[in-house]
């Protein structure tokens, strides 16, 4: 059927064939027909939520078993270990006596000192570890790890759903999961209790979020053109910049992530920006695909006002709270600072807030100026392909002892990625931008947005000293990456049969292999005691060892 034209008394309206301006034509239109879970057939639905289930069952196993070794503390495990029991007596960070490790190793933690502790991170991530830490106990290293290997679990679960919703494809959803699930990178450091893996969590947590209200918000702006249409053909000032769409409460709830991210790590603040202005460009191409005309203005003043307004007081009153402990204190680090200062022009913010904005001025300038060596220092140069992994823990047992059979033995620790998945993603990065660029798929913009928000920034500082395990906060949109590009190896349903079952057969064995892969990389990445040989044999670059 062909589109006609009639003229009203002062425009003249495009009619479309009958149905063509229904809720339901417009959210196809905006959205495609899966929407939700409840849209796949009745067979189908089991697996959306039993893909997640087994990816997340296959991650819990991995990160919990023998969570505990080694008993000591390992690497910066040293700082947040001892940080969140401080938490745990007394609200914020303490000075702790000599040969304190050892007492953590024995497992008699000695108490910390009175004197107050000058650190440079924000509080969440101490806190999640000091959770972990009051169920288990400060003396069990199964304890210092709970929350981070817990964290790295449901990071799993969430991936999982994460590829489900971009790809639509119970395959690909349960592919992100395993490969997130076995690479060593993403293992380590949900073994490991330090920051990054719950930087990690709360970074997804947000991208999630901000996809559901990519949808929400089609949903609702399909729902009021419609009701626009309903009784004929709308004002011609509703098609110039088309209705606002009311509160997005998964906005809200990735304002509260994103506050939660930053209340881990500064770096989260890169993620702020960039996810803050991709949900904007997403409402704006909506907007432009339903036909508005003013799409571009009317996308900035009816969603990204909207958008700033509810994210960004959010999440600043979000990461606030996480100070809670140190602001309630009398004894914290700077605490005081305000009191002591003569009278300025500032003194109508209240004390603690001026304190608190001192300690971050202070530990901003320590950031800056963080250029010491270290043996295990890593170029962002080199972060893709894995150039110089951090080792954690290193011993050689003797003949004899810690299971040790051979003349000279090795249990490690190293943070080094499964080759085949990192080697991968690094390959996957540049064919997505093919097709964001070539072919204009959000989707690969999306995933692409999510990498660059976590690793560009750190070339700004290229005098700081860094670390492999930071690439963390992005891994998991390498693993969308290269399940992207499985997918596009895999195909559509209409291909034809050789080019469907071929796919298949190729994905399969990239999968095998990372398996099989990270199989062989087990024993270095939870301190199993191996061979000095069998240590060697899987140190591939020169520069792991």
């Amino acid at each position: 059927m062909t589109e006609t034209s009639v003229r009203p008394a002062s425009r003249t309206w495009l009619v479309r064939p009958a149905g063509a301006f229904t809720a339901e034509a417009f959210r196809a239109r905006l959205i495609g027909g899966i929407q939700s879970w409840r849209d796949y057939p009745p067979s189908l639905r089991l697996w959306f939520w039993l893909t997640p289930v087994i990816t997340t069952a296959i991650a819990g196993i991995l990160r919990f078993v023998r969570l505990g070794t080694p008993q000591s503390l390992v690497f910066d495990e040293t700082y947040y270990v001892k940080d969140a029991y401080s938490y745990l007596l007394s609200g914020y960070e303490r000075n702790w006596p000599e040969k304190a490790n050892d007492s953590f190793k024995a497992g008699h933690p000695v108490l910390p000192l009175d004197t107050a502790e000058y650190v440079v991170h924000p509080p969440l991530g101490k806190w999640m570890i000091a959770w972990g830490m009051a169920l288990f106990g400060p003396e069990s290293s199964f304890g210092w790890r709970f929350a981070a290997a817990l964290t790295g679990t449901l990071s799993v679960f969430l991936v999982t759903l994460i590829a489900l919703k971009l790809f639509r494809s119970h395959v690909l959803g349960g592919v992100a999961g395993l490969l997130l699930a076995i690479d060593g990178h993403h293992l380590v450091m949900s073994r490991t209790a330090i920051l990054d893996i719950f930087l990690m969590f709360w970074v997804l947590a947000a991208f999630g979020a901000l996809l559901m209200d990519r949808d929400d918000g089609r949903r609702r702006l399909a729902a009021r053109l419609a009701a626009l249409y309903r009784n004929g053909s709308p004002p011609a000032t509703a098609l110039v910049a088309g209705p606002f769409l009311g509160m997005r409460w998964w906005r809200l709830v990735a304002g509260v992530c994103l506050g939660l991210a930053v209340g881990v790590k500064w770096s989260a603040l890169a993620f702020v920006a960039v996810f803050g202005l991709l949900t904007v460009f997403w409402d704006m191409n909506a907007r432009r695909i339903a036909g508005i005309r003013s799409w571009g203005s009317a996308a900035v003043l009816k969603d990204g006002v909207p958008a700033f307004l509810t994210m960004i007081p959010t999440a600043a009153l979000v990461y606030l709270a996480t100070w809670t402990g140190w602001l309630q204190s009398t004894g914290a680090y700077f605490r005081g600072w305000a009191e002591k200062q003569p009278a300025s022009g500032w003194d109508w913010i209240p004390a603690p807030l001026r304190s608190l904005a001192h300690y971050h001025l202070e530990a901003y300038k320590f950031h800056q100026g963080l250029g010491s060596d270290h043996p295990y220092e890593s170029s962002p140069w080199s972060w893709l392909v894995m150039g110089r992994p951090t080792s954690f823990f290193y011993e050689s047992p003797k003949q004899g002892t810690a299971g040790c059979e051979l003349p000279s033995c090795t249990t490690a620790v190293l943070s080094v990625g499964n080759p085949v998945i990192w080697w991968g993603a690094t390959i996957a990065l540049a064919a997505l931008l093919f097709w964001w660029i070539g072919r204009r798929d959000w989707r690969a913009g999306a995933i692409l947005a999510g990498v660059a928000a976590g690793y560009l920034p750190w070339f700004m500082y290229p005098e700081r000293t860094m670390f492999f395990f930071y690439a963390l906060s992005f891994e998991p949109f390498l693993i969308l990456a290269q399940t992207y590009c499985l997918g596009r190896i895999l195909g559509k349903p209409g291909d034809p049969q050789w080019r469907r079952l071929s796919g298949l057969y190729l994905v399969a064995l990239i999968l095998v292999l990372a398996v099989l892969v990270s199989a062989y990389f087990y024993p270095v990445w939870t301190a199993e005691t191996i061979g000095y040989q069998d240590w060697r044999m899987r140190m591939w670059m020169p520069s792991w060892i």
